[in-house]
């Protein structure tokens, strides 16, 4: 797959944070997830540079840590957009055509579901239920939610951010 990247670009301040972070949990039972928790706070997501320092200051094998990471689905090894499109695979709303949405989506963005703009204004992630059912199927963008959509709804909504 063309995965679509940006360019890492942590600053000092960030890394200061990190490292003052695997300080304080430094020789902790659980140490390895509590990091990796605040250090995707810290940058948004966890990029092989940032979990290079984790495994560096911890020591820890690189391999252990990006093991943790793609393990777990909080965590996320791609940034995420300024506006992050959720989109209900949930059944009510695949039933309705959350499928075709998400494809719509793809095209006009010309994305993968768990990847970025290299504009960093829009990523995808599909999600599950959302709670929403009644008005399947739904989408979100940040904290807006969309729903009773059809494909023809979607460049509209998309052209609004």
């Amino acid at each position: 797959m063309d995965q679509k990247t940006m360019p890492f670009k942590g600053t000092k301040e960030q890394e200061e944070k990190l490292l003052t972070v695997i300080a304080k949990h430094k020789g902790e039972k659980g140490a390895v997830i509590q990091v990796l928790h605040e250090a995707q706070e810290i940058y948004g997501y966890l990029p092989i540079e940032v979990q290079k320092i984790i495994a560096q200051n911890l020591g820890i094998p690189l391999a252990e840590i990006y093991g943790v990471v793609t393990f777990y689905s909080q965590f996320s090894l791609n940034p995420k957009g300024q506006y992050q499109i959720g989109v209900c695979l949930g059944t009510a709303c695949y039933v309705k055509g959350s499928g075709d949405i998400l494809e719509k989506i793809k095209q006009i963005l010309g994305i993968d579901v768990g990847e970025c703009t290299p504009d960093g204004k829009f990523s995808i992630d599909a999600t599950r239920c959302i709670g929403a059912c009644g008005l399947a199927p739904v989408i979100t963008i940040n904290d807006d939610v969309y729903g009773r959509l059809s494909v023809d709804d979607i460049e509209e909504i998309i052209k609004k951010y």
